[in-house]
């Protein structure tokens, strides 16, 4: 990897699965960037240590519910001292201040486990079943200061059948992330994808919808 390669700073909270999808992607051609750091706001995150593996520089950067202005500038600072062309959420469970979002704007992206904009938050996967939904998937999103509710790039969709439980959701999703995630940060990356005020261009073209990947079996 070059110096003048794209630079990719990875922000995560736990196992780190969709991190690893990210590296895969780096190495075997699929992104053409470097991922130049990784920051999560747990010690115990899995997550730290696959970076490590890779070579990757990692650190934990602890957060307190009762000082969310300082940690955003924590946050912001020790991002940006890598000076990254683009930020990935690959489950990262703290949302972003005003600070950082200031700071990087129109290169954050995130993967959410629903078809956005249904299922904002946690639990999604109960949540469907609960609903009854007959289709679930995840979304990759540019983000915004509203949770969540970022334009849309990317949606990985599947068929719920009648004896999905939240366990086997929750791992054809991952499979799922693990296909789109990289491949928004490719297009990001590659210049394809851009976020212009609240419009994704793809290719030079407003994308009124995200591109749907639907699930092989």
């Amino acid at each position: 990897m070059t110096s003048s390669a794209p630079r990719i700073a990875v922000l995560i909270s736990g196992e780190g699965s969709n991190l690893q999808a990210l590296i895969d992607a780096t190495r075997n051609g699929g992104i053409h960037a470097e991922i130049v750091c990784v920051l999560s706001n747990r010690a115990a995150a899995r997550g730290l240590e696959r970076a490590r593996r890779a070579g990757i520089q990692a650190q934990h950067l602890g957060s307190k519910d009762s000082d969310r202005a300082r940690y955003d500038v924590a946050l912001t600072q020790a991002v940006g001292e890598h000076e990254p062309s683009l930020i990935v959420l690959a489950g990262f469970m703290q949302i972003l201040g005003p600070s950082f979002l200031a700071r990087f704007g129109e290169r954050i992206l995130n993967i959410h486990p629903s078809l956005l904009p249904n299922y904002r938050g946690l639990d999604t996967h109960r949540r469907v079943l609960e609903a009854g939904d007959p289709t679930h998937g995840a979304t990759v999103h540019f983000v915004t200061a509203q949770l969540d509710a970022g334009p849309r790039v990317l949606q990985y969709r599947l068929d719920v059948g009648p004896g999905d439980t939240v366990e086997t959701l929750t791992a054809r999703v991952h499979t799922g992330e693990h296909i789109i995630l990289p491949r928004a940060a490719a297009w990001f990356v590659s210049g394809r994808l851009r976020l212009t005020g609240s419009e994704v261009m793809l290719d030079g073209r407003l994308l009124q919808e995200p591109v749907v990947v639907e699930e092989q079996r």
